[in-house]
This record gives C-alpha cells, sequence and structure tokens, in this order.
C-alpha cells in the first residue's frame, strides 16, 4: 500500500542512472526519494538502493492526490534523448514540479544557468555564463566550459569536454569522454561518440565518431524526429565503440 501522504520527489525511471542520482539527491540536500516508477513489472515491489520500485507511471495521478509535488527523471540517455522526454513531459503535464540538482563536489558557476530538471553529477563543472535547459544530464566529472549552451534534454556524459561557447542542441548526446572545441555547434539530436574530438560543426540527428570526428551516418528523415511518437525513427545504430 501507498503512504496516505507522499514525502519527497518521485524518480521516473529505475536503471542505473537513478542509482547515482538517488546518491546525489541525498548528497546535495538530504532529500529521500518517495519512490521510483519504472514500466518494468518485474521490478515493482524492489528497491533501488533503498528505494521503493511503486510500480509503472499509471501511479503519478494517485500519488499526486496523497501529495506528490516534484519529481525527476532517473532514466539515463544513451544516444536517443526522446524517453527522457517524453517521461519529463508526461509529469511536467500533470502539474509535478522538476527538480535541479548539483552534486556538492560539482562546480556550478554562480553566474551559469541551469534549467529545471537537470541534475549535475559529482565532480562536474559548470562554468560562468554557460546556460542549460531543462531536463540536462552533466555528468560525472564533465566540463561545460563557459559561455556554452545546452539544450533541453541533452546530454554531456561522463568525462566528456565542452570548451567554450560550444552550442549543444536539444536532445543531443556528447558521449563519455569526448572532447568538443570551442565554438563548435553540435546539432539537435546528433550523436558524438565516446572519445571523439570534434573539431568541425555536427549537423542535427547525425553520429560523429573519432579522431578528429567524421560522420558516419547521414540524417534521418527530419519529420520522424519530432512528433514523439513511440514509432518514430531514432538516430540510427552507432558503430561498435561510438556509444558514450
Amino acid at each position: 500500500m501507498l503512504a496516505e501522504v507522499v514525502h519527497g520527489p518521485i524518480i521516473l525511471g529505475g536503471g542505473g542512472h537513478a542509482r547515482v542520482l538517488i546518491d546525489t539527491l541525498r548528497s546535495a540536500a538530504g532529500v529521500v526519494p518517495c519512490g521510483v516508477l519504472d514500466a518494468d513489472e518485474s521490478r515493482w515491489g524492489q528497491r533501488l538502493l533503498d528505494v521503493p520500485i511503486l510500480g509503472g507511471d499509471e501511479l503519478l495521478e494517485d500519488l499526486i492526490r496523497r501529495g506528490l509535488t516534484h519529481f525527476l527523471v532517473g532514466l539515463g540517455g544513451a544516444r536517443d534523448n526522446r524517453p527522457r522526454r517524453r517521461l519529463f513531459e508526461l509529469a511536467a503535464n500533470q502539474g509535478l514540479t522538476p527538480m535541479t540538482v548539483a552534486h556538492p563536489s560539482a562546480v556550478c558557476s554562480s553566474w551559469a544557468v541551469i534549467g529545471a530538471g537537470t541534475v549535475v553529477y559529482p565532480t562536474a563543472v559548470v562554468n560562468a555564463a554557460a546556460e542549460l535547459g531543462v531536463n540536462v544530464i552533466v555528468n560525472t566529472g564533465a566540463i561545460v566550459e563557459h559561455d556554452c549552451r545546452v539544450g533541453d534534454h541533452a546530454h554531456v556524459s561522463t568525462g566528456a569536454t565542452l570548451c567554450g561557447a560550444v552550442r549543444v542542441g536539444a536532445l543531443a548526446h556528447v558521449g563519455a569522454g569526448a572532447t568538443v572545441r570551442q565554438g563548435i555547434t553540435i546539432g539537435e539530436g546528433a550523436v558524438v561518440g565516446a572519445g571523439a574530438v570534434v573539431i568541425d560543426d555536427v549537423e542535427p540527428w547525425t553520429v560523429v565518431v573519432g579522431v578528429p570526428a567524421a560522420r558516419v551516418l547521414r540524417p534521418a528523415d527530419h519529420g520522424a524526429h519530432h512528433d514523439g511518437n513511440a514509432g518514430a525513427r531514432g538516430p540510427a545504430s552507432v558503430p561498435a565503440g561510438a556509444s558514450a
């Protein structure tokens, strides 16, 4: 049975990324989530760390009636960040407020702008005049330098570096350990493979890998990426070693 009164935020999605999110919440603000919602029925009734997996997304309405007010997206993003956007919009459209959190070991300039629902993980750096959109992940040890702009629902993966004045489009994914040269633009929905060094602009909905980074996949049909339907095509499969 769910508690009559709900305390703490709900986490949407219960994979490995959510474990780090739970730890970051506790370290940053002493906040204990009320639970996790996950689509995998086999996990219902289990615990993620010490947080119960209550059930699926259909429980949101009941939790709201019981006093739920805040949420975070616990689903990580590897290549395709649209599932994270879907969860964010699901909760926001029901009137819940996204929490923004930064681990205490992260360095976030007071001159940076950090959007609602964004999470900055341990030892990451967000420098002066950088702007992060909503529901962005700046993962462990990543660096977002001065004057960068990171669009909504994008993911800057573990150890990645965005040099000064880089533009990262909405839903884009910058893979683990990648480096993006100053002033570069990464288009909407694009994927930068792990360890890549990007010295030229990256077109929307393309995949680049290597040193220096080169395009390995052409843009998919542009219209398929914007309707949010479950059957819409995402970025095509990434070659071995290219993912984050």
